[in-house]
């Protein structure tokens, strides 16, 4: 269930959801931890997030490209979705990955330049890469492009 990557894409607080939906705080925190939920529940929480039921149930958080904010989005940044992504359906999932893997290995580079200069340089770009997928899953939070599909 994507509960959780819908609540954060809006930049809500559990609290806040729960307030929306009428639910309590306690009901989204098993939901999102992935415990089953009523009918009931999940009508209140499509409901306070503008989505269907059916949108909750997916399993993956994909960029919709056929959405009017996707439509919206500046043309560099829809390039560098498609560029950096070097998939037809790129997933949220995917860049946070990129993005740790990036700081992490650009940090580990860094620190082997203490003793090699190319090892320095390429920890730079490393961490300028990861820095540059951070900045593409905010701005694809912000423009609330993405989708799940199971």
């Amino acid at each position: 269930m994507i509960l959780k990557q819908l609540r954060i894409s809006r930049h809500l607080s559990q609290e806040q959801l729960a307030q929306m939906s009428g639910l309590n705080v306690r009901t989204i925190q098993r939901i999102e931890s992935g415990k089953n939920a009523s009918v009931e529940s999940l009508k209140c929480i499509a409901a306070a997030l503008n989505v269907d039921i059916a949108t909750l149930n997916q399993e993956k958080f994909m960029i919709d490209k056929s959405s009017d904010n996707w439509q919206h989005l500046p043309l560099l940044l829809k390039c560098w979705f498609i560029f950096n992504f070097l998939q037809t359906r790129p997933s949220r999932s995917s860049a946070k990955r990129i993005e740790i893997i990036g700081h992490v290995s650009g940090f580990s580079f860094c620190l082997l330049g203490l003793f090699n200069q190319a090892a320095l340089e390429g920890g730079l770009i490393m961490l300028f890469i990861a820095y540059l997928y951070h900045w593409l899953t905010w701005q694809g939070d912000k423009y609330g492009i993405w989708y799940d599909v199971n």
